[in-house]
C-alpha cells in the first residue's frame, strides 16, 4: 500500500519546480532582451531559440542519462514521465506569467508595426518570455522522446531540427490555422474566433510559417479579456500535454519500424536479395509512404553494416522491373522462406495489405514452392 508523501515533502517539491521554472524564465528574459523588433516579426526569434534551446540540452538529454534516471522502467513508461514532468513545468509558468496578461497586453502584438528596428515594447517582451519558455519545453520534450526510444536525431541537421520542431507543434503543410486550432480545448475555441482580430491577427499574419504558427497559439491565453490565471494554466498544460502524446506516437511508430528493420536483418540469410524483394512490395502500388521508406533505408543501412551488403545495382535503379525480382528469386539457391517473410512484413509495416502489395507476396510465395 502506498502512503501518501507529507505535505512539507510535496511543498519541497513543488517550491524546487517553480525556483527551476524562474530561473529558466531568467535566462529567457536576456535571450528576449537580445532580440529586436526585427527578430520578432521576421521570425528570426525562433531561428535563435531552436539553436539555444538544442544543441546545448542535446549533449545533457543522452539515452544512457533517461536510462541511469528511470532504471529498469521501459521506454513508454519514461515516456510518460517525461510528458507529466513538462505539463507541470508549463502549468507553473502559466501561473507565475498569468498575472501579466491583459487586454492591454495583447494590443501591443500590433505596435510590433510601428516599432523602430532595435525596438522592442515591454508588452511584447513579457509576452516573448513566456512564448519562447513554452516553445523551448515543448522543443526539448520532444526531443527527449525521441532519445528515449532511440531515434537517432542530430541537432546540428536542419532537417533533423525541423522534423523536431514539426513534431514538437503539430504543423502540417498548408495547416497553419488549422495545426493551431487543433490544441485549443473545445469551449475555447468559440470565445477565441470573437476575440482574435485586429492588429494582433495582422502581426500574425506578418511572421513567418513556425512564428505565426505559435504566435496565434500563444495569443489565446492573453487575447480573451477577462479570463486570466485558469485559462493561462489551462493552455500550457494542454498544448505541452498534446506536443508530448503527438511526438510519443511519431517516435514510437518509428522505434517498433527501426526495430522490424533490426528484426528483418538479423532473420535473414539472404540480405541482398531481401533487399530487392522488399524494395519490389514497396512500390507494388505505386506510393512510398514515411514508415516504408524509413524501413528501407534502416534495412540498407544494417545490411551495409552487417552484411557488408552495398548494391550498387539497386541504388541506382529509378523504376523497379518486377521480372528483374523475379530473376534474382528463381536462381538463388536454397530455402527463401526468410524472405516470404520480410515480404509480409513490409507490405504491413503501413497498415493492411492492399492488392497490389498481395499479388507480389502471393507471387512470390509460388515461386518460392516450386524450387
Amino acid at each position: 500500500m502506498n502512503e501518501a508523501l507529507p505535505s512539507s515533502v510535496k511543498a519541497g517539491d513543488d517550491n524546487a519546480d517553480r525556483e527551476a521554472a524562474e530561473q529558466e524564465r531568467a535566462k529567457l528574459r536576456e535571450f528576449v532582451a537580445g532580440l529586436s523588433a526585427d527578430d520578432i516579426k521576421s521570425g528570426g526569434w525562433f531561428t535563435k531559440l531552436c539553436t539555444q534551446a538544442l544543441r546545448s540540452y542535446a549533449e545533457k538529454a543522452t539515452w544512457e542519462y533517461f536510462q541511469q534516471k528511470y532504471k529498469g522502467v521501459p521506454a513508454d513508461g519514461i515516456v510518460g514521465q517525461q510528458i507529466k514532468m513538462a505539463a507541470k513545468n508549463a502549468m507553473i509558468e502559466g501561473g507565475l506569467t498569468s498575472s501579466l496578461y491583459t487586454g492591454t497586453i495583447a494590443a501591443t502584438i500590433g505596435s510590433l508595426g510601428g516599432a523602430s528596428p532595435a525596438a522592442v515594447p515591454a508588452g511584447v517582451a513579457t509576452f516573448m518570455v513566456d512564448l519562447t519558455y513554452i516553445s523551448q519545453l515543448q522543443m526539448r520534450l520532444a526531443y527527449d522522446i525521441a532519445v528515449i526510444y532511440r531515434i537517432p536525431l542530430n541537432v546540428d541537421d536542419p532537417e533533423d531540427v525541423m522534423k523536431i520542431v514539426r513534431v514538437a507543434f503539430g504543423i502540417k503543410a498548408g495547416e497553419v490555422a488549422r495545426g493551431s486550432m487543433k490544441f485549443v480545448p473545445g469551449l475555447v475555441r468559440q470565445v477565441l474566433k470573437k476575440y482574435y482580430s485586429g492588429p494582433v491577427l495582422a502581426a500574425a499574419k506578418s511572421l513567418p510559417f513556425v512564428g505565426k504558427h505559435l504566435l496565434q497559439r500563444n495569443i489565446i491565453k492573453f487575447g480573451i479579456p477577462g479570463v486570466g490565471i485558469p485559462l493561462t494554466i489551462l493552455v500550457n498544460r494542454y498544448t505541452t500535454v498534446a506536443a508530448g502524446r503527438h511526438a510519443r506516437s511519431v517516435f514510437r511508430d518509428e522505434a517498433k519500424v527501426i526495430e522490424l528493420a533490426d528484426t528483418l536483418i538479423r532473420r535473414t540469410r539472404h540480405p541482398r536479395l531481401m533487399l530487392w524483394v522488399a524494395w519490389l512490395v514497396i512500390n507494388a502500388d505505386g506510393k512510398i509512404a514515411d514508415s516504408e521508406s524509413l524501413l528501407f533505408q534502416r534495412l540498407t543501412r544494417l545490411a551495409r553494416e552487417r552484411h557488408q551488403v552495398d548494391d550498387e545495382q539497386l541504388a541506382n535503379v529509378v523504376s523497379i522491373d518486377p521480372a528483374e525480382v523475379w530473376h534474382r528469386v528463381d536462381t538463388e539457391p536454397g530455402d527463401l522462406s526468410d524472405v516470404v517473410y520480410a515480404a509480409e512484413r513490409v507490405a504491413a509495416v503501413d497498415g493492411d495489405l492492399n492488392t497490389h502489395e498481395k499479388a507480389v507476396i502471393a507471387e512470390l510465395r509460388r515461386r518460392c514452392q516450386q524450387r
